[in-house]
């Protein structure tokens, strides 16, 4: 049985201001209208003798990981909450140990969450390639026959031919410089290096015992005493928090002697800046990726984004990134994206929150835009899904006024509940116990006013909650 396992960490800094670490890339639609997360599912769901896929990912993303599988309307083969981020090695132990319980000759095909594949007929071809390799006890990683120099990717070299399109893995390399990269393109051994693996889970665990044995033993204490929330599984967070943070490729294949590789050409991209999206990107005849409300004028080579709040105008303009949000812009040239991180880095260390948040935050009940901000006031749009809920919660240093948009929310403040309407508003004083909720069958839309002397999210105390969030 195959048995896809997709890592869904990620930061969410490579492609801000659209990506934030409460939504990484992997969660969001790039190219086309499904999210990346939901393409790589959709991808593994098409090979023979799949069963349902194992994701894990971080706490802080659990539910939007449910809501795109049940969007796309593929069961989970289970969630695995990381408690803390230790890299990938420790992540598909987990996967491992948990795929292991249920079928001890389960194979894993292991993928990360936010690649683009386009030609997903080869792909397939080389995971039947992969399993044969992997039913025979190597631990198979796929290679990217590479179009070009690329200094961004670590490379594989590869060694004697173990079947028509397998070979031993001689060498992994690190991200080399240009002259080396246009060396290795030019000697056509060298392969990038994916980050997608497919072996037999026990496999990997009995490789892990003897090069890593602490990963393992930290990963087994943390999933001996996992809980499961809804439809999510809770991992230890002390006993996880021992492993040590190693990739995979560090971990074990560097040290296996059973690494082998299967080179492929799937038009492979982990759209790892704005540069490689413009690239991968359908462009018009002046070489430009337009998306939303834009108007060019002697533009070329661009990437140009707009969001649904305002139009862009470019004049006189190429080889350009102009990225906008609700709350900030992008304007960079195209071969300085890769240097992003360091505008998150001055908004870290300022205290802002604009890499951790978009201005629209999503909840597992709906979501909220933060649509004014002032001295000791704040205005939200909330949207209440149907038969969801917040939170039974209370605020030490704020009170609330609600307006009904749309919909009828159903209101609890201390000892009442009643309906509320279209049109019709309420007033939740401070300290009062409340909740909404929203028991109809259409989304639920109202205006909320907040004032007081702080307004921080930090001053919400949960008394009940169905999300598990108490």
């Amino acid at each position: 049985m195959l048995h896809p396992v997709v890592l869904s960490g990620g930061s969410g800094t490579r492609l801000w201001p659209l990506s934030r670490q409460n939504q990484p890339k992997q969660f969001l639609s790039l190219i086309g209208d499904r999210s990346l997360f939901q393409e790589t599912i959709l991808r593994a769901s098409k090979l023979p003798g799949v069963q349902p896929p194992v994701t894990v990912c971080s706490e802080d993303h659990r539910f939007m990981v449910g809501e795109q599988l049940q969007d796309i309307g593929v069961a989970s083969g289970g969630i695995l909450l990381e408690p803390v981020a230790r890299n990938t090695a420790p992540a598909i132990a987990l996967a491992a140990l948990h795929l292991v319980a249920r079928d001890p000759d389960a194979t894993m095909l292991v993928m990360p969450a936010d690649h683009l594949i386009e030609d997903e007929a080869a792909f397939r071809e080389a995971v039947a390639q992969a399993a044969h390799l992997g039913e025979a006890g190597w631990l198979v990683t796929f290679g990217i026959r590479p179009d070009y120099a690329e200094t961004g990717y670590g490379y594989i070299l590869r060694g004697e031919s173990l079947s028509d399109s397998g070979y031993r893995v001689q060498r992994f390399v690190e991200k080399p410089d240009q002259a080396t990269a246009e060396r290795y393109v030019a000697e056509g051994t060298y392969a990038w290096n994916s980050g997608m693996f497919l072996f037999k889970a026990q496999r990997y665990l009995d490789e892990l015992a003897q090069h890593a044995v602490d990963i393992l033993a930290a990963a087994t204490a943390a999933y001996a005493t996992a809980g499961s929330d809804l439809d999510f599984i809770r991992i230890d967070k002390d006993a996880f928090a021992t492993s040590p943070s190693d990739s995979i490729d560090y971990a074990v294949m560097e040290k296996t002697s059973r690494a082998a590789v299967v080179p492929v050409s799937c038009g492979w991209s982990d759209i790892g800046s704005w540069s490689s999206l413009w690239s991968v990107a359908e462009r018009d005849a002046d070489g430009n990726r337009h998306e939303g409300d834009v108007i060019s004028v002697d533009t070329r080579d661009s990437l140009v984004r707009a969001s649904d709040r305002r139009m862009i105008a470019t004049i006189g303009v190429e080889d350009l990134v102009v990225i906008d949000t609700a709350d900030a812009t992008l304007v960079a040239r195209k071969d300085r994206v890769q240097d992003v991180k360091a505008i998150v880095d001055k908004l870290k260390a300022a205290g802002r929150t604009e890499h951790l948040f978009h201005r629209k935050v999503y909840r597992p009940w709906g979501s909220y835009d933060s649509i004014g901000v002032g001295e000791r006031f704040q205005v939200k749009r909330i949207v209440v899904k149907p038969g969801a809920a917040l939170s039974l919660q209370k605020h030490h240093k704020r009170a609330e006024h609600w307006i009904v948009v749309s919909g009828v929310a159903e209101v609890t403040c201390d000892d009442k509940v009643f309906d509320l309407h279209e049109n019709e508003s309420t007033y939740i004083p401070l300290g009062s116990v409340h909740r909404l909720r929203n028991r109809g069958t259409e989304p639920v839309e109202l205006i909320e006013v907040q004032s007081g002397s702080y307004l921080g999210e930090d001053d919400i105390v949960r008394l009940e909650d169905v999300y598990g969030r108490n």
